[in-house]
């Protein structure tokens, strides 16, 4: 009957982890899908407006070369997909195939060969054909699109630790104490009392020791997140950036053309002639006519006001992340909220874990010498925690994992934040792991994760813990012995 209860309330206790995980695990996914939407939605709105602004502006020159702005677009919404795509040299090339379109439309009876554009790629930074919009441009679309794309890999990431630890089982020991606080009562013939609240409190913390140990580095990255959050919004935002990034680059177009014939003589002593044909008086009057329509379309452009989209979206996820920051240290109080006795004197008539009586004096009686108190959360805090026994030696193997991969992605925000480009790479190897995390010992000790969680978490100063101190010690005996073993085979050849 014990087994059969045990198994009953590892049931029901897993089933009640996994659909409280599930909720924050649903808002975070729903979260990730609305901004990742509004983002794609951005860099469509703003190729759209290139080609309204462009078409408009430039004619047959933009038509003739629209490749190297849709390429342009494509690099953006692969770069922010997490391709392994280098944002500074796709903004450089851009410019530098477009200035050779220009020069070949410019000099259209002229062939330039592959030595002469690539001294034009080399003078790129001297000659400047484009005045200071390419900087410009590339600081403030590599930080924005920077920032959109950490941002949205963290709501991501949040959303995929919660469902792994979610799905960690039980302990035995954890079970047998949680069959003790529901189930015993019913033996008694107290089907009706129901625990105490700091008694449920202290098999809870006992039995998620290990989840909240996350605490510090999730409270971190929600941190971090409501910071980039808040840079996603604003004069240099996201949505401004992308939004007028079209005008930008016509700007750009505008001061070649205006700086053109200034432009082929520094191009000329730098690199050569293109060669023998020149602009024709109907391509000089061409090119006044596209400055022209530029600068006009342009102004009118500025003139309209963004969406205010983002503030909201901003507020609303600032506002689910400090509401999840503490939910791994919460969660003792969350499963214990409905169980637990309540009402006037309930205090003195719930279940303490032996009978109906104030939960205070059995902590006395149990564990000679201390006072009854709620235990603090994590491993470390449950050496002394009476009513679930807890190798704290032992941490959980997986947890460690979704710690490192939670520091990992916070260091990532960070990068973000300080413009620097971070390489999002596909991590759900380093975070994959099931059950509780237990493995072979030949297994858990390869690879980069294990050396990290050895330097992660510190060996608590307890006296439980001189065996495990020892256990690297004597392994060293048997590293000699192999060595030795090597030596005399190597002498034996």
């Amino acid at each position: 009957m014990e087994d059969n209860l045990a198994t009953l309330s590892r049931r029901e206790m897993e089933g009640l982890l996994k659909n409280d995980g599930r909720s924050l695990q649903n808002a975070l996914v729903g979260q990730h899908k609305t901004f990742d939407g509004y983002f794609m939605e951005l860099l469509n709105r703003s190729a759209i407006g290139l080609h309204a602004t462009l078409s408009s502006a430039w004619g047959i020159l933009y038509v003739q070369n629209a490749q190297v702005f849709s390429d342009l677009y494509a690099d953006l919404r692969r770069y922010y997909r997490g391709s392994n795509v280098n944002l500074e040299e796709v903004l450089n090339e851009f410019w530098v195939r477009l200035l050779e379109k220009l020069l070949h439309h410019t000099n259209k009876q002229s062939l330039a060969g592959e030595d002469y554009l690539e001294c034009v790629s080399k003078q790129m930074e001297t000659l400047r054909p484009f005045g200071d919009h390419p900087r410009t441009i590339k600081v403030s679309v590599t930080r924005a699109v920077l920032a959109a794309r950490s941002f949205v890999q963290g709501l991501a990431v949040s959303g995929e630790v919660v469902r792994k630890v979610s799905q960690v089982r039980l302990s035995q020991d954890c079970m047998r104490a949680i069959m003790k606080m529901t189930y015993c009562p019913h033996c008694r013939g107290m089907a009706s009392a129901r625990p105490c609240a700091n008694y449920c409190t202290n098999v809870m913390k006992g039995c998620l020791a290990n989840q909240a140990d996350l605490n510090t580095e999730w409270r971190h990255l929600a941190d971090t997140m409501m910071q980039v959050a808040d840079h996603l919004h604003g004069p240099s935002g996201v949505e401004d950036v992308i939004l007028t990034l079209p005008n930008s680059i016509s700007d750009g177009m505008s001061t070649m053309m205006e700086n053109m014939e200034a432009v082929k003589n520094k191009l000329g002593q730098a690199c050569g002639r293109l060669g023998e044909g020149q602009p024709s008086g109907a391509m000089q009057d061409e090119v006044k006519q596209y400055r022209r329509v530029t600068v006009d379309e342009i102004q009118l452009g500025k003139t309209g006001s963004s969406s205010e989209k983002i503030g909201t979206l901003v507020a609303e996820v600032r506002t689910k992340l400090e509401h999840m920051r503490p939910y791994w240290v919460s969660l003792p109080r969350i499963v214990c909220s409905d169980r637990v006795a309540t009402g006037i004197g309930a205090e003195d008539k719930c279940w303490n874990g032996m009978s109906r009586a104030r939960w205070t004096y059995y902590n006395i009686i149990f564990v000679a010498g201390t006072s009854r108190k709620v235990i603090g959360d994590g491993l470390a805090n449950q050496i002394n925690n009476p009513e679930v026994e807890i190798d704290i030696t032992k941490p959980d193997i997986m947890m460690r994992q979704q710690i490192m991969q939670l520091k990992i992605t916070t260091h990532r925000l960070k990068n973000a934040l300080n413009g620097h480009d971070v390489d999002f790479q596909d991590t759900s190897d380093d975070t994959s792991g099931s059950g509780s995390g237990a493995c072979a010992d030949e297994m858990c000790h390869q690879g980069r994760r294990i050396v990290i969680l050895a330097t992660n978490q510190p060996v608590f100063n307890t006296p439980e813990n001189k065996e495990v101190r020892s256990s690297a010690a004597q392994n060293l005996p048997c590293v000699t012995i192999n060595l030795l073993l090597l030596l005399g085979l190597l002498l034996r050849r």
